[in-house]
């Protein structure tokens, strides 16, 4: 019996505070709309969820016969070419030192790391109004993560100190392919300036 009187008693308490008339609010203030402001889109496809939307930090001219594809992570400008459709230019902003990024993809050929006087003797090209160390290899390439290593491969690319990050432009491809590229990555890579 104390239970129903209970609810008898929170049933008049909330039907005479349901009989006030409810206060109008009105809002006159604005603010800028945010990406926060953005519905989510549930049904985004692979390209939609991984492709990096930023504006490229890294800038340059590119040859024509190079296809554009939308920056990823990792990758701020992001580049195809050749007929075997696998070779491939990229631009990223990366850590470390230029000598462990030299070493890092040495060891993708299976090739010794260099000593700092190796790292002193390689070619020195213009990138991003400085000076960075070319670097050319060849053989079986290993990208790690679990791809399996492709033979015949080549990579040519420069890697440069720029206030304080460091910049990296990667060809990797066909041996073939990228050989016939290098006069072309080199022009590309003295065209890049830093955006921010």
């Amino acid at each position: 019996m104390k239970g129903i009187r209970l609810i008898v008693a929170a049933t008049c308490i909330l039907s005479l505070a349901c009989g006030e008339k409810a206060k109008r609010v009105a809002v006159e203030e604005t603010r800028k709309s945010t990406s926060k402001d953005v519905s989510p889109l549930l049904s985004a496809s692979s390209e939609q969820r991984f492709t990096d939307q930023r504006p490229s930090p890294v800038q340059g001219d590119a040859p024509e016969n190079w296809l554009k594809l939308p920056a990823v992570q990792f990758r701020d400008l992001n580049y195809r070419f050749g007929k075997s459709g696998e070779a491939e230019v990229y631009v990223s902003i990366l850590s470390g030192s230029v000598g462990e990024n030299v070493n890092r993809w040495l060891r993708q050929f299976g090739q010794e790391p260099l000593e700092p006087t190796g790292l002193d003797a390689l070619e020195r090209i213009s990138i991003a109004g400085t000076d960075g160390v070319w670097v050319e290899t060849e053989g079986e390439y290993g990208s790690g993560m679990g791809a399996e290593a492709k033979p015949g491969y080549g990579l040519a690319g420069v890697i440069a100190e720029v206030d304080g990050r460091i910049l990296t432009v990667k060809m990797i491809g066909p041996k073939a392919e990228v050989d016939a590229e290098k006069a072309a990555l080199k022009g590309f890579a003295n065209s890049l300036r830093l955006t921010n």
